[in-house]
């Protein structure tokens, strides 16, 4: 089998959707648009009773996970035009180039492969004739060297301590992927070694993290890729401080911080000795970069080889993506329910509400993942859009959430598709617990499908001046999500179905998922008044409201 990819210019993938019929002009879209008029008006009761078989017909399997699509707003039909929506657009096609490694990311002219980064060593992977898979795993091992260092002690700060917390300074990507995932695999973690993020310019996140820490014993991770992010300089300066102040010398510098950086002349202009940067690459967006060496902070926590578990997760995932039909492809299935309920019945939110506390910091990470993936309002060719794209998502961990928001769930006027995730064991053996948080999740499940009628609460004996109050419409979709338990291969099996959910997603779309421009100008614009109200730049022309309110923070401030 040859297995030499080619980055060099992949017109099929680079040029597909630029022309030709347009999304909603496509006989696919119109057959849909024509379907759902004819099942809108479907309750998930009445297709449950009309298909004894449909709660175990559709399901899916894939990379350890299980996923139970029965309730939500579909028939066979549905889905059989969904698929041929994904197919027409060109799905199969776009997601061979991805792992082909075409410069998929249009606009920047990029490979986006961070495939690459949980890639076996065997397969080529070639960016301009250069193969980037042997790099991956220098990097990979390199970090494994690093990691042991700083767990068996070997690795000492200034002072010849060892490192007792580690803290990852970063933003976006370089922080939400590695803090969620240290939270997920806590039982998996070194308890001598804390490890903490920052990530807010509010001083007081900094204060925070450090206040009860002795410089001595902190290790800080500096992730950003070209060493110039405002936001992370600007912690990481105030570290740097922090570091010298408490250990009396800027060579602590060198002994207390290491860098994730292409930028090695920034990086030895801060302290940091190059040999301690750990590179990641520009076919690497961001928010798709966990597996990468922005990762350090969870290899730290957890050991190098449950580190490589969680990319054998990813691994599998991606190969169920690029094999199963698409019948049966978790990605496509979930990636294509969300187009049906955010084009078609026009639900512009979608919850994330996993049933497992490690999971907390799960919707946080998906909501950059996807928000910032499909926040587009232009196509592959610059032309604005006629429909709608990303949803947006939300979500806390259940059953915290039952006490919360689901309120409005079940009888709010506001229709919100959810994905329920849950696990079959728990690593916290404590009797009785797991079944009842797994009952909870399948109890809201049903729930949010079938309801209480009025006619079943009368049943039930409810007084009649409260049935009105008590009634819950059901007909409220789901997806669950089900694995064995959470580990950091299920983990990272779970990361990439949601990366591949966008990338389905975008497809059917024809946006591009990898760039981020929208956040650019508000980056632009805090430069200049920050300069403005540190007096190192004439003041600007603002509208009147920016101007009283910079004006106000002034006078408040003082000083």
């Amino acid at each position: 089998m040859d297995n030499r990819f080619d980055t060099s210019r992949d017109e099929g993938a680079t040029g597909a959707k630029r022309s030709g019929v347009a999304l909603t002009d496509s006989a696919e879209w119109r057959a849909l648009a024509g379907h759902f008029r004819s099942v809108e008006g479907l309750t998930l009761r009445a297709l449950f009773d009309a298909d004894p078989d449909r709660g175990k017909a559709l399901t899916a399997e894939g990379g350890g996970l299980h996923l139970d699509y029965s309730k939500n707003r579909v028939t066979r039909e549905t889905m059989r035009l969904l698929m041929e929506l994904a197919r027409a657009r060109g799905l199969e096609g776009r997601r061979d180039a991805m792992f082909r490694g075409a410069r998929i990311n249009v606009t920047e002219d990029r490979p986006v492969l961070h495939v690459a980064l949980r890639s076996p060593l065997g397969v080529e992977i070639l960016v301009d004739g250069h193969d980037v898979v042997p790099d991956v795993h220098a990097v990979l091992e390199k970090m494994a060297v690093f990691a042991d260092k700083v767990r068996d002690g070997s690795w000492t700060g200034y002072t010849g301590k060892r490192i007792r917390t580690v803290i990852n300074i970063g933003i976006g990507g370089s922080y939400l992927g590695p803090e969620m995932a240290c939270q997920a695999l806590r039982p998996f973690a070194d308890p001598n070694i804390a490890v903490r993020f920052v990530a807010n310019i509010d001083g007081e996140a900094f204060r925070a993290a450090t206040a009860d820490l002795d410089p001595a014993e902190t290790l800080f991770i500096v992730c950003s890729k070209t060493f110039t992010t405002q936001e992370t300089m600007v912690n990481a300066r105030t570290a740097r401080q922090w570091c010298i102040a408490g250990l009396g010398s800027d060579a602590a510098v060198a002994a207390h911080f290491v860098a994730v950086s292409t930028n090695t002349t920034e990086v030895a202009r801060f302290g940091i000795d190059p040999g301690h940067m750990f590179v990641f690459w520009d076919w690497v967006g961001g928010r798709y970069s966990l597996g990468s060496a922005v990762g350090l902070s969870v290899m730290i926590s957890v050991g190098p080889a449950r580190f490589r578990e969680m990319l054998a997760g990813f691994r599998d995932m991606d190969e169920h993506f690029q094999t199963a039909a698409l019948e049966q492809n978790l990605p496509v299935l979930i990636g294509s329910l969300g187009v049906w309920y955010n084009n078609f019945f026009g639900m512009e939110t979608q919850a994330i509400l996993p049933y497992a506390h490690g999971l907390s910091r799960l919707p946080a990470y998906l909501e950059q993942l996807q928000m910032e993936s499909n926040g587009k309002h232009v196509d592959l060719a610059g032309r604005p859009v006629t429909y709608q794209t990303g949803a947006i998502i939300w979500g806390e961990p259940g059953v915290d959430a039952q006490h919360s928001f689901y309120q409005l769930l079940h009888q709010g006027t506001k229709v919100v598709p959810c994905d329920l995730i849950g696990f079959c064991r728990s690593r916290a053996s404590l009797s009785g617990h797991q079944d009842l948080l797994m009952a909870n999740l399948l109890a809201q499940a049903e729930a949010l499908a079938f309801g209480r009628s009025v006619a079943k609460l009368a049943e039930e004996g409810a007084p009649s001046d409260q049935i009105p109050y008590r009634v819950c419409e059901g007909n409220r979709p789901t997806n669950i999500i089900l694995a064995e338990s959470l580990t950091p291969r299920t983990l990272g099996a779970l990361v990439a179905l949601y990366e591949h959910v966008v990338f389905t997603q975008g497809v059917i779309w024809g946006i591009d998922s990898f760039d981020q421009w929208g956040v650019e100008l508000g980056k632009v614009l805090a430069r200049r008044i920050v300069a403005e109200m540190q007096g190192a730049a004439p003041e600007a022309v603002h509208d009147s409201s920016t101007t009283a309110l910079i004006e106000r923070y002034l006078a408040m401030r003082g000083g």
